[in-house]
């Protein structure tokens, strides 16, 4: 082979793992760095605000449908009507440090006043009286109203998501972004994603472990959250520096930013009302069935969840050790899904096509789904085999729950995400834009409530996360069926569409020619 054949092929391969030119990673490295603080951050706080509420006195997994309903819900709500106000009044530079601000004054309060005067704070004698006169399935609700500090931790923990990634990363990108970086940018701010959980993961890992360096009379957890939230705040001033380093050094470079391509961008999506999504998808059988995905996915996960955090609180009652645990998972989602999407997503679209590619996440949904629920269900009579391999039932759901967890994220970002969003390829400009809005409010907002709703209805009708863990198991079969189906039924629209496109293209390219030889013997 010649020099400059491996030259060339050498050329490809860098191209396609680092398409980023020398003079843009002025603008890419920050815009990384960003987004990489930003989800380092999120990291830690989803693993403390789940380690917060299901290990606090009188809760557990069982809270967390309740919270994710009468809390989560209603604060992100009031909070995007306050920020589209405030988005009127202010300029975006400010509008992002207002925000981030606010997270700052909130989680140095929870470390500073909240968590230390938290016995005094949480209402333990009315919450005794509600628990011996309501119903056993109140106790999530319940333990709530006794935890409220820790309950609006984890609703703050659950907006940093949704606000700081969602509303303030990809909306500046969006702003700030050309449409030709955009192409070569976006995939590689993936992996500044996952890297963040390799970083973070160990980091939960080695503060949660500190209990056994400290004093006995010392509380470790508090220690411990004393230093996790100290690197949240750390962080957090990290990204406003960096946001000001951005709009201070990229944003008044012409060759980076450009308001007149910005002003030629698409349209805004349509904001459209529940109402009015649900009678477009009723309207489209096809964007109903990318809907249906997107559904039964957020439905599925949300259940498997919870029933394996009430499986790792029976394990791990103690905090130090569930935020432990916590990071070491997050650890190992961040590598496999590195793997995932790196080496098996972009290989399975290319080599079996859209079907078998999509078909792989409800596939391996089911699968670890049934292996982690016949564990908890039947533990009690496995014992005597599960001994012989040196470990409890309890032990091997929770890891069974956790590899479940971890094979389900990952195939999502690998095989879920590529082939929703390529269905949409074939459809014409106005179907995709009306049809991702509408999909956002029915699919992703339905699917992630719609797994609280049902399992918050499951407990106050059964009592605990134990009773009803086989009729959970039973319904994420049918969401599982159902979303099978819709694979099927789109698979079959979106060949035709695919294929009626491709005629479409090649008859413009044959009439080309033919123009073009007409309008020369008419000017002859």
């Amino acid at each position: 082979m010649s020099t400059t054949t491996q030259s060339s092929q050498f050329g490809k391969w860098r191209s396609k793992l680092w398409p980023v030119h020398a003079y843009e990673v002025k603008k890419f490295l920050p815009m990384g760095l960003l987004l990489f603080f930003i989800l380092f951050n999120y990291t830690i706080l989803r693993d403390t605000k789940d380690t917060l509420i299901v290990t606090a006195p009188g809760s557990g997994a069982e809270a967390i449908p309740f919270l994710k309903v009468w809390g989560v819900l209603p604060f992100a709500v009031v909070f995007l009507l306050v920020y589209s106000k405030l988005s009127n009044k202010l300029s975006k530079p400010k509008l992002f440090y207002s925000t981030i601000s606010f997270f700052i004054v909130f989680f140095a309060l929870f470390i500073g006043v909240f968590y230390p005067l938290r016995e005094s704070l949480h209402p333990n004698a009315l919450c005794d009286t509600l628990q011996s006169k309501l119903p056993e399935g109140c106790q999530g609700l319940i333990a709530l109203i006794r935890n409220w500090t820790y309950a609006l931790f984890y609703i703050m923990s659950e907006l940093w998501g949704s606000v700081a990634l969602s509303l303030l990363f990809w909306g500046f990108a969006n702003d700030t972004t050309k449409i030709s970086e955009s192409k070569r940018f976006y995939s590689l701010f993936g992996t500044f994603a996952n890297f963040a959980l390799l970083v973070s993961g160990p980091l939960i890992v080695v503060v949660s472990n500190i209990r056994g360096r400290l004093p006995a009379h010392v509380d470790a957890w508090q220690v411990s959250l004393n230093y996790l939230i100290g690197m949240v705040l750390i962080s957090c001033f990290i990204i406003i520096g960096i946001y000001w380093w951005i709009n201070k050094n990229v944003l008044t470079d012409p060759r980076f930013y450009s308001q007149e391509e910005q002003s030629s961008k698409k349209k805004e999506k349509p904001k459209m009302s529940i109402k009015e999504s649900f009678g477009y998808l009723m309207r489209s059988k096809y964007i109903g069935c990318i809907a249906v995905l997107v559904l039964a996915y957020g439905i599925c996960i949300n259940l498997v969840e919870v029933t394996w955090k009430s499986q790792l609180k029976l394990q791990y009652p103690n905090s130090n050790d569930y935020s432990a645990f916590m990071g070491k998972f997050s650890t190992l989602t961040g590598a496999i899904t590195i793997l995932m999407t790196t080496f098996v997503g972009g290989n399975l679209m290319r080599r079996f096509g859209w079907k078998v590619t999509a078909l792989i996440a409800p596939l391996v949904l089911i699968v670890t789904g049934s292996a982690f629920f016949s564990f908890v269900i039947f533990k009690d009579s496995l014992g005597g085999m599960i001994a012989t391999l040196g470990s409890t039932p309890l032990m091997l759901a929770v890891i069974v729950g956790m590899m479940q967890n971890i094979l389900s994220k990952s195939t999502k970002y690998a095989c879920f995400d590529p082939t929703k969003e390529s269905a949409y390829i074939p459809l014409d400009q106005e179907s995709k834009v009306k049809g991702k809005a509408a999909v956002d409010v029915v699919g992703a907002r339905l699917g992630k409530s719609g797994g609280a709703l049902i399992q918050q209805g499951l407990i106050l009708k059964l009592g605990s996360i134990a009773n009803i863990t086989k009729y959970v198991a039973g319904i994420i079969f049918l969401f599982v069926a159902a979303w099978l189906f819709a694979v099927h039924a789109l698979n079959k629209r979106f060949l035709a569409l695919t294929k009626k496109s491709n005629e479409e293209e090649s008859s413009s390219e044959k009439e080309a020619p033919t123009k073009s030889a007409a309008a020369q013997s008419a000017s002859s």
